[in-house]
């Protein structure tokens, strides 16, 4: 471009393009200015969330809800549930025991804490009782980790009820 021509014969507009550019270069070049440390935020009273330690995930099994439990909270539509009366309140077996059968069988999961709690069973008795009531029931673990509650007496009038019929 030729100022002379375009009417700046003395070239101050090109001199204040060139000065404007100069500028522009030494701020580019220029080192950033230095970043202030920021203050720590204030400690929280709550108590921080457990990630993923040990202490968590033992306690995560031990208060998991067991799939005896998930049968238990589930209802098929139209069947009416066996249920049992424990101090005045009604407890529903849902989908643990069949229609009919005397016995409760549930798939019993690989649990790691299954030592320890047979170690405190143990250390407690439970069970050991000598007296007898007209309640009976039989627990057995079968080889296929499977948990079974069987009712004698249900199991009797099955057969009782059975052989009436022949």
């Amino acid at each position: 471009m030729n100022e002379s021509k375009e009417g700046y014969p003395s070239g101050t507009v090109g001199r204040s393009f060139r000065e404007e550019i100069r500028n522009k270069i030494e701020k580019w070049q220029e080192p950033s200015p230095a970043k202030r440390p920021k203050p720590l935020p204030a400690p929280d009273s709550k108590p921080k969330k457990m990630k993923g330690s040990r202490r968590l995930r033992k306690m995560k099994e031990r208060y998991a809800v067991t799939d005896m439990k998930k049968l238990a909270n589930r209802m098929q539509f139209g069947v009416a549930e066996e249920s049992s009366f424990v101090n005045g309140l009604g407890e529903g077996y849902g989908m643990l025991g069949q229609a009919g059968s005397s016995k409760i069988r549930v798939f019993v999961a690989q649990m790691k804490l299954a030592a320890k709690v047979a170690k405190k069973f143990k250390e407690k008795h439970y069970g050991s009782s000598d007296a007898t009531s007209g309640r009976k029931s039989r627990l057995a673990f079968t080889p296929v980790q499977w948990l079974e509650l069987s009712i004698p007496q249900a199991h009797a009038q099955q057969l009782g009820s059975g052989s009436q019929n022949f």
